[in-house]
């Protein structure tokens, strides 16, 4: 059977309507609420003419064939419904970071060829700033947000928009597993960039929605009567513009869940998701690796050593999507949530989900991926496969179920997805080796490799030596210009509040762990690690930094 994403919701939603879908702050919606509003989204593009679609079999694995939808949103309810909606209606929607300046919008909204924007009234003077660059445009949705922004012209109340909106016109499309799920990321280097998969492809390969065997679904039916049983509840704390949390988001509602949204969803406020698992017992907490779980754990402290600690008793997992964790940092996690499993996810918006690592003795080892079916290690020259306990370094590999592509980007799908031995496979650009067990060992992205006296360093490996010291809050490591070395390595950390260390202390600490030539010649303070909504370290800030610091 192929899937598509509105039909799955939609044979869940008539089967548990009352049950809680969203929700959000003080607000709740239920199954059938949220499917109300959700078709009632989709007949708005629908009656603007939007919702025609090419059939997939024609066109290159690079193009589109449907209409695009931008969400310019903060988390909230809108941004799920107006997902969804989109998908109702045969519109593809496209995620953009809210922290994007006017030239970076306008270049997204152009390259993703967005005929409508949904955004939130905070984010209407940077709108206003690129619409006339944006001749494909039909319309602007305005979600109030009390900022008192003045609308962008032209532009349409999103709440107004639902209630004139009848919801039947989303009765009776057919949808195809062919469907578009389109997610720009923004890597580490480069323009961003859309990433095409087919509904069918992304819903097995990204989410894993399949039987518990392995198999795929059969019906509809099969994978409605498992989420009649779900009582999931899961809080995605991370920006939904980012992949991790959207497909966490996505995939609980797959599973017949309950997403959870916080309160605060312009900043990163740890006081307010330790509340909002407390308040709304969220089984599930997904982060973003040390930048998400190291606030997190100093607030959890603080509320301990004022005597009012949080109640995380509801949690089950603590999930990490988009970055993994640091050994150290999940240690400190399963101190403080004995009762709780510490998954990292290993994957991208290239991939899918490639490989899991699950934690829950905070005196165990760290564990290496386990990968899935699919996740190869490729050779450096993309000759063959390497085996289990092969020492080279190759390239993070996923086979089967892989995007059609790179939007408008025939070049770079090419290279991305490269076909071997008559497989098509994608290589996201992440270098890893296999343990003589099978198991994974991630080292870094190529693209933050730095080239040290004729040794390739991978950034991430040093910053996880640099976060396990104490005095560490955070670390981002790159490379700089060296006469010497033609690269040298630069540590950039944020110390924790009243700490101190010396920079040869730092050094000598991550020497407990790496090979000489892997320490940082330097190490730079800063006051706060520059990073996305994400969590993802900004690399280009980073070398800014280190080659001003030199």
């Amino acid at each position: 059977m192929e899937l598509n994403i509105v039909d799955a919701f939609e044979a869940i939603e008539h089967l548990v309507g009352e049950r809680p879908c969203i929700v959000f702050g003080d607000r709740e919606f239920s199954w059938s609420t949220t499917g109300d509003r959700m078709r009632r989204f989709a007949a708005v593009l629908l009656d603007a003419g939007l919702g025609t679609v090419i059939d997939r079999s024609t066109i290159a694995g690079w193009e589109s064939g449907q209409d695009h939808v931008a969400l310019y949103l903060h988390n909230g309810n809108e941004y799920l419904e107006a997902m969804f909606g989109s998908y109702a209606a045969r519109c593809a929607p496209v995620n953009i970071n809210y922290r994007y300046r006017s030239n970076e919008l306008a270049y997204v909204l152009a390259d993703s060829r967005s005929q409508v924007v949904v955004y939130h009234g905070a984010f209407g003077s940077t709108l206003a700033g690129v619409v006339d660059e944006l001749p494909e445009l039909r319309l602007l949705l305005r979600v109030e947000d009390g900022s008192g922004v003045e609308p962008v012209p032209g532009s349409i109340d999103y709440e107004v928009a639902l209630a004139a909106a009848p919801p039947s016109l989303a009765h009776g499309i057919e949808r195809s597993g062919d469907d578009l799920y389109l997610c720009y990321t923004g890597g580490t280097t480069g323009m961003p960039k859309g990433v095409l998969w087919r509904q069918a492809d992304f819903l097995v390969a990204a989410l894993g929605v399949r039987r518990r065997d392995g198999a795929d679904h059969e019906s509809l039916d099969e994978l409605s009567t498992g989420a009649e049983r779900c009582r999931l509840r899961a809080l995605p704390a991370p920006p939904l513009m980012h992949g991790a949390a959207h497909w966490n988001a996505i995939s609980t509602w797959l599973a017949g869940g309950t997403v959870i949204i916080q309160s605060e969803t312009t900043r990163l406020d740890p006081a307010d998701i330790w509340c909002t698992v407390e308040q709304h017992r969220a089984t599930s907490l997904l982060i973003v690796g040390d930048p998400f779980a190291r606030p997190l754990l100093d607030e959890w402290d603080r509320a301990v050593a004022a005597g009012h600690p949080y109640d995380a008793s509801s949690l089950r997992h603590v999930l990490s999507g988009g970055a993994i964790l640091s050994p150290s940092t999940k240690q400190h996690l399963l101190e403080r949530l004995p009762h709780v499993t510490v998954v990292d996810v290993l994957g991208s918006s290239e991939s899918g989900r490639q490989g899991v690592s699950q934690t829950s003795d905070p005196g165990g080892a760290a564990r290496p991926f386990t990968p899935s079916t699919t996740a190869v290690v490729l050779a450096a020259d993309l000759s063959d496969r390497l085996r289990p306990g092969d020492a080279r370094i190759g390239w993070l590999a996923q086979t089967g179920r892989v995007p059609l592509g790179y939007l408008g980007d025939e070049a770079k799908t090419t290279s991305t997805f490269p076909i071997i031995d008559g497989v098509r496979h994608a290589v996201a650009g992440d270098r890893a080796r296999l343990d003589a067990d099978g198991a994974i060992v991630l080292l870094g992205r190529d693209s933050v490799t730095i080239n040290t006296g004729g040794e390739k360093v991978f950034a991430e490996e040093v910053e996880t030596a640099l976060k396990s010291h104490p005095a560490v809050f955070d670390a981002v490591v790159c490379g700089r210009p060296s006469e010497r070395w033609g690269e040298e390595v630069v540590g950039i950390v944020a110390l924790r509040t009243g700490a101190e260390v010396a920079d040869h202390d730092l050094i000598a600490h991550c020497g407990r762990g790496l090979a000489g030539f892997k320490l940082p010649k330097a190490i730079l303070r800063v006051s706060q690690v520059e990073r996305s909504p994400s969590g993802k370290a900004d690399y280009a800030w980073a070398r800014t930094t280190a080659v001003d610091g030199s």
